[in-house]
């Protein structure tokens, strides 16, 4: 039947938007009305929530049927009800059946408010949790809320009832669905109702979020508020839902969070509602002023709130205590009562058995309330909240370390109370003047009182480390003082690298101090602090400590790091000397001294170093050779009469890593602190022209050595040469230029010219020829543990073993000012093929990267695991633990087969498991048949010389000429990208017989170049035709074979598949192929692929499985203090049956969830935000390799940075009505292309620190390549030339169609067709 009225409800909760469908009902049968309920949660169709539903009496009484019928029957009355009054009757109906209670409007808060918040939806129930919460510590905070439910018909008169004549500002909060709009139509409702009241004076505010961009945190509502109370807040704004540090309003305002917000979320997942804060509750941060007590943010404050609390405590459990004795109550409540207490008088309970002991307290007592014991059972229910052993923290800056005394921090410690105190450093602490104005170090103030619980802990450094200090602090009966460092800088980047340098040298150590335990400290990073050693020594816990971490004696930060130090660089001085001696006493030398120096970071300097050094030796000259910065002291150059500086190139025009501080001392000096009248000088420096080819940027090109040319002018010394420069675009390259340099420097030193004497360099084949199959001497440099390190033949040969040799680049400087050798470790790839891991595997990867590595996982472009930060020590025993669980790392990387991919997730489960079958055919097939990898990982026993010989059938014993790498795709998805690599494999199925027939197959796709060198590219892969299942195992072993023969191996950058199929010629490989194989392609069979995403969520497959696709950003697993992946998936392997599959895009799928495990499977993946699913397209379609810190490859950040900077993009997404659009977006921190980005519609790829490269024009479904658009830009670039992009996409584009495909037909960059016409611009 028609409708005379229409009504809106809003609900801010899944119990809410049942309840709302009954109120809804029960309204439109008295009412005649229509009713439109929304529920604003994206989240909905994903998440999983308990609903309490109603009994079918309860509901048949709401909902009566005769009210049904007679609705059916009636027509519209002539004279209709006020929505508003039913509504209000619905709901107490509601209320008296259900005794959930529910207003159309309602008001809560301080009663004087006069900061008043109006919220709609599920922003609502945020809003009123955070609110109550705040007044709950603090009864005089003035603040309060209007929620709406019943939005339409709208009652001004009801809403001005509601709001108090105390309140001075205003601030309304509701969904949209985007920003197009100027003003939200609850916020205009708002304004009508107090400008038609007379209420000008409320300052009003419209606030928004996007419905589904993620949940608003309580952390952003405090942040609102504070920001209310101290007028901060625009007439307009936005709340932005990404990241914890800041809380951005748009058009201008920002207001930032407090800086403690991450180690906040940790408390809160730590302790829930445990969490008992006690000061700053009125603050923007622990720095601002309080609103409302100017000492709420000291501890004295804080220590006295928590004194109060557990004063009422005591006195509650004295009242249990009594009421037991009187033994008035029933048996099964003093028996919950007594148990009750006896946990809470005893101070080691666990915390989780007395909150279990105080729920079957309150259920007994519940019951007891319609009996004579009613008034015994209010008295407990009313003071319920002390049943439950809160978590008391104080929480503070580093500036309480100023005044120990007069900023309580001495009362707190001395009390013996169990309080707790977190207290965030943020002073950048890496550079010597920082530490010196260090204030006192609380932690050693605290460790020399008895019975204090001591935590120094870094967030960005260790999470876990973190969550098991705030735990132990928590446990510990007694004051505990965490100390927590975030060092305040802007970039996310730069505060980790500055946590990362402090910890390692020792200004921020990480320990823990437990008087409760024998050995009471336990270190958790390398190195202390002197003042921390010395305490240690008077506690005799040193000894106990080095015996524990043998190593600790050579890295204590003390008088003996110092002595360490100086030894350390009289051994290099002595080594020099001998090296000189050696060059120049071999043989009689006749020629001038000369000294040369090299500055190189890639080797090429280096190199060049050496040969001039041997040759000039060879020919009667004395040498003495060494890097720039170790060179002892710049005024030793007033001793030199001839100096030879070869120096590359390094990021923007920047110097090497080894030659800084030597360019640093000389440029400081000035004319005629050093005497260089009689020194003479030739430079030579390394670049690339075309490295940076815009006009305003050829300053870089050879920057170092022109600056070294025109210091040393400066200062007074004369050129031996003119400078000499060495282009890479040169048809040698840096060969052409050092030829003739070299010939004129023979000449001015008068020694004779002519080739040089060097010995043929050992080609990589070479090397693997004389490895014996892989094994070198991997395992004697195993023990060698005089370095953590590996020799460079041996690095390389790692490599086939699935091992990288690297370190940490943030602390190369800082190691390197020390005399330090650099933080060495190794990545471990663990081969997984198609992606598949059982939960047992993926439980043991977890333990290992715990135990042996960086305490994180990462989750491949490739489908592999990745463990990072594996010490050299731990190589062997991290590798058989991988291989006891059935992984391999053995042709993880190499000049092989590598990892094969598959796609992850197919409808029909047959299809699925016949593609995994040939992907374990290949793996079988193609694996290097070495015994090496057992004998050096495995059984620990090698076999003298070369008794033992290898045979390899396919790979012979020079192997491939570079990396091989097969995927297997099953349309529609091209989540593997059959376009980027070596061989690809299209599946073609026949879905009523459900089997895959054949297969379409692609050749010589591959994503690396070179900058500057166009002879490098990217290639799409082609399609050579069609082979029948049966055949695709041979047709593979033909193309390896092909690779194997005709492969370059002169030149590894020419060495790819892709320049064999572009140099011989498609049709000749295809020949090949089919005489090798014995097979015939035929034609291609027709396909389509929809895009080379992942999928999200559930799906479920027909044999009734389900799969839950998981967004994993970059495919980092790791606990965070927004979501704990790691813990979450760990519990989730626990009970799982199904496998984990990584995906081609650094994601996660649960996959094969029996019917019956699902609601357990969701309720765990709710529980630690795991279905978390509310992210722009763009993030969720991003990519980026690992680059920076432990890359030595990268030029620039990529993992670390991308976040940020599609964080900065969203608001223009938003804007724009795209944030729901996939966009796909990569970036690498160098141009070889780890994460497929030159597939891309938008990529980014690193050239130097802060700048990169932008590429245009990938298609969505990863067929065709982009092409480069503009080159060298920093951020603000970036975001100046994609904002306004972006926004003329939104409005130009054709229905369906790709950004990538607008910005070739908008002109901003050509079609790319192949690999060869990738640098046509």
């Amino acid at each position: 039947m028609s409708s005379g009225q229409s009504a809106m409800l809003c609900s801010g909760n899944m119990q809410e938007a049942y309840d709302m469908i009954i109120i809804a009902q029960m309204a439109l049968l008295k009412t005649n009305s229509l009713f439109l309920h929304f529920y604003d949660s994206r989240r909905i169709v994903e998440e999983y929530s308990n609903v309490e539903a109603l009994e079918t009496g309860i509901l048949l009484k709401l909902v009566p049927p005769e009210l049904v019928t007679a609705y059916k029957n009636d027509g519209i009355p002539d004279l209709l009800p006020n929505i508003y009054t039913v509504i209000s009757e619905v709901m107490d109906q509601f209320h008296a059946s259900t005794s959930r209670c529910y207003k159309p409007m309602e008001y809560r808060g301080h009663p004087e408010a006069t900061i008043l918040l109006v919220a709609m939806g599920t922003v609502s129930h945020v809003v009123e949790q955070t609110m109550e919460a705040l007044l709950s510590q603090d009864n005089d905070l003035k603040v309060g809320m209007i929620r709406v439910r019943l939005y339409r018909p709208w009652s001004k008169k009801h809403f001005l009832e509601l709001v108090s004549n105390s309140v001075q500002s205003m601030a309304v909060i509701e969904p949209v669905e985007n920003n197009a709009v100027s003003w939200s139509p609850l916020f205009l409702d708002v304004v009508a109702a107090c400008y038609q009241s007379g209420r000008e004076e409320v300052e009003l505010h419209s606030g928004n979020y996007i419905v589904d961009q993620g949940c608003v945190s309580p952390a952003n509502v405090a942040a609102l508020i504070y920001g209310l109370f101290l007028n901060q807040i625009p007439r307009q704004f936005n709340m932005k839902l990404q990241g914890p540090r800041e809380y951005p309003f748009t058009p201008t305002s920002t207001i930032r969070l407090p800086l403690e917000t991450p180690y906040l979320n940790a408390l809160s997942q730590v302790f829930g509602s445990r969490l008992e804060i006690a000061n700053a509750i009125h603050s923007s941060s622990i720095w601002s002023p309080a609103v409302g007590h100017a000492n709420a943010a000291t501890p004295e404050f804080g220590y006295g709130f928590l004194q109060s609390k557990l004063q009422e405590r005591k006195r509650f459990v004295d009242w249990v205590m009594d009421t037991i004795r009187d033994g008035e109550l029933p048996s099964d409540a003093m028996r919950v009562l007594s148990q009750w207490l006896l946990l809470v008088n005893n101070p080691r309970s666990n915390a989780t058995k007395v909150h279990e002991a105080s729920e079957h307290v309150c259920i007994v007592f519940e019951a007891l309330m319609n009996t004579p014991y009613s008034n015994i059972a209010s008295s407990l229910l009313e003071q319920k909240e002390h049943l439950v052993s809160k978590s008391n923290w104080l929480i503070g800056s580093d500036s309480w370390a100023v005044d120990l005394g007069l900023s309580g921090i001495h009362h707190v410690i001395t009390s013996g109370d169990n309080i707790n105190i977190l207290i965030v450093d943020s002073t950048p602490y890496s550079k010597p003047v920082d530490r010196e104005k260090r204030k006192k170090d609380i932690g050693l103030y605290a460790m020399n009182h008895d019975s204090v619980y001591v935590a120094s802990v870094a967030i960005y450094s260790s999470y876990t480390g973190v969550m098991q200090a705030l735990m132990e602090a928590d446990a510990y009966p007694g004051p505990s003082i965490v100390l927590a460092y975030l060092p305040q800088l802007d970039n996310p980047v730069e505060i980790l690298k500055e946590t990362k340098v402090c910890v390692d040298n020792g200004s921020w150590p990480l320990y823990r101090w437990n008087p409760d335990l024998g050995n009471m400290f336990k270190l958790d990073s390398q190195r202390i602090k002197h003042d921390l050693e010395a305490f240690l020594n008077r506690e005799n816990q040193l000894s106990l400590l080095t015996r524990e971490h043998l190593d600790l004696s050579e890295t204590l930060v003390s008088s003996i790091e110092a002595n360490a130090i100086t030894r350390r660089k009289n051994l290099k001085r002595k080594a020099r000397v001998d090296y000189a001696k050696l060059l120049s006493g071999l043989e009689q030398n006749n020629g001038p001294p000369l000294t040369v120096l090299f500055g190189s970071d890639n080797g090429n300097a280096e190199g060049l170093a050496k040969r001039v050094a041997k040759t000039t030796k060879a020919r009667g000259v004395s040498v003495k050779l060494m890097a720039l910065d170790d060179y002892e002291d710049v005024k030793g150059l007033a001793d030199e009469s001839h100096l030879v500086i070869i120096c590359s190139t390094a990021g923007q025009g920047e110097m090497p890593s080894n030659a800084r501080e030597f360019w640093k001392a000389l440029n400081n000096l000035m004319v005629g602190d050093v005497p260089m009248a009689d020194l003479s000088v030739s430079i030579l420096g390394l670049g690339d022209s075309h490295y940076w080819p815009r006009k305003e940027d050829a300053m870089f090109y050879n920057r170092p050595a022109k600056l070294f040319d025109a210091k040393f002018e400066t200062l007074g010394a004369s050129r031996l040469l003119p400078l000499g420069l060495c282009d890479d675009q040169d048809t040698d390259g840096f060969e052409t230029g050092y030829v003739l340099w070299f010939s004129e420097l023979c000449k001015v030193l008068k020694i004779r010219d002519g080739p040089e004497e060097e010995e043929p360099p050992i080609t990589d084949d070479q090397m693997k020829i004389d490895s014996n199959y892989l094994r070198g001497s991997i395992a004697q440099e195993l023990v060698d543990h005089s370095t953590g390190t590996v020799s460079e033949n041996s690095q390389k040969l790692l490599k086939f073993h699935g091992i990288y040799a690297q370190d940490d680049r943030d602390l190369r400087e800082e190691r390197k000012k020390k005399g330090m050798e650099r933080a060495y470790s190794f990545l471990i790839r663990v081969r997984t093929p198609g992606g598949v891991a059982t939960p047992a595997q993926w439980l043991v990867m977890d333990q290992i990267s715990d135990k042996y590595a960086n305490k994180t996982l990462k989750l491949t472009t490739r489908q592999a695991f990745q463990l990072h930060g594996v010490l050299k020590k731990s190589l062997r025993t991290t590798v058989k633990k991988i291989n006891k669980s059935l992984l391999s790392t053995l042709a993880a990387c190499g000049d092989v087969n590598r990892n094969i991919m598959c796609t992850s997730v197919i409808e029909i489960p047959e299809i699925r498991d016949q593609a995994q079958h040939l992907v374990m055919e290949l793996v079988d097939l193609l694996a290097p048949k070495t015994t090496a990898y057992h004998e050096i990982w495995l059984d620990n026993s090698m076999v003298a010389g070369h008794a033992v010989q290898d045979f390899e059938p396919i790979y012979g014993s020079t192997y491939l000429p570079r990396k091989f790498k097969i995927v297997i795709a099953v349309p529609p998805d091209n989540d593997v990208d059959i376009y980027a690599h070596d061989l690809g494999f299209v599946a073609i199925v026949d879905p009523k017989e459900r089997r895959i027939v054949g297969y379409n197959v692609f050749l010589g796709g591959g994503m690396g170049q070179t900058f500057g060198n166009k002879k490098t590219y990217p290639r799409p892969a082609s399609i050579v035709g069609y082979v029948h299942a049966d055949a695709a195992v041979n047709v593979a072993k033909a193309v390896v074979l092909v690779q194997r023969d005709y492969g370059d191996r002169t030149n590894r950058k020419h060495a790819r598949f892709k320049y064999t199929v572009d140099d011989y010629g498609l049709d000749f490989i295809k020949k090949e192929i089919e005489t090798r194989s014995g097979v015939v392609f035929e034609e291609p069979k027709p396909f389509n692929f929809r895009d080379n995403n992942d999928r999200y969520g559930w799906t479920q497959s027909s044999d009734n499985t389900w799969h839950f696709g998981m967004f994993i950003e970059n495919g980092r697993v790791k606990d965070t203090s927004e979501i704990l992946y790691k813990t979450g998936l760990r519990e989730l392997a626990k009970f799982h049956k199904g496998e984990f599959r990584l995906t081609s895009n650094q994601h996660l799928v649960i996959a094969n969830v029996p019917e019956q495990d699902l609601e357990k499977t969701k309720t765990t993946l709710a529980k630690y935000k795991l279905d978390n699913l509310a992210f722009s397209g763009m993030r969720k379609s991003a990519m980026a390799c690992v680059a920076l810190p432990t890359c030595g490859l990268a030029m620039a950040e990529s993992e670390r940075y991308l976040p940020h900077l599609i964080t900065l993009l969203e608001e223009t997404l938003e804007e724009a009505g795209l944030s729901n659009d996939s966009i796909i977006m990569r970036m690498t921190g160098c141009p070889n292309g780890c994460a497929r980005p030159y597939l891309a519609e938008i990529a980014l790829v690193g050239k130097a620190p802060e700048t990169y490269n932008l590429y245009l024009g990938g298609s969505f479904t990863g067929d065709r390549l982009n092409k480069l658009y503009k080159e060298n830009l920093h951020e603000q670039d970036i975001l100046d030339t994609l904002r306004p992009m972006i926004k003329a996409y939104a409005i130009e584009r054709q229905a369906g169609e790709p950004f990538g495909d607008w910005v070739i037909r908008a002109g901003f960059v050509k079609k790319t067709i192949t690999g060869k016409d990738f640098h046509d611009i």
